[in-house]
């Protein structure tokens, strides 16, 4: 996590995953199939390769979290994780 929190700080990396994470919806995140892409395509930004294991773990917390990008509570408890 330290090592990802890191690579967060740079402003290109940060500018690519707003990117890609642009317009993102409810449903979208709680899309096994989109989370997964999604969750591949953040380890390619970051450069941090992930297991099969590692993978189907952060697509599983990822629909545990019932997160909506629109609701800003949502955005500020997943900003503090990243802090």
């Amino acid at each position: 996590m330290a090592r990802v929190r890191e690579k967060m700080k740079h402003p290109a990396v940060r500018e690519k995953l707003k990117v890609l994470t642009a317009g993102l919806t409810k449903q979208d995140l709680q899309d096994r199939a989109k989370v997964r892409s999604l969750v591949r395509s953040v380890s390619r930004i970051l450069r941090e390769p992930l297991t099969q294991d590692e993978e189907k773990l952060l697509v599983d917390y990822v629909l545990a979290q019932r997160i909506d990008p629109r609701n800003k509570l949502h955005l500020l408890r997943l900003w503090a994780m990243f802090r």
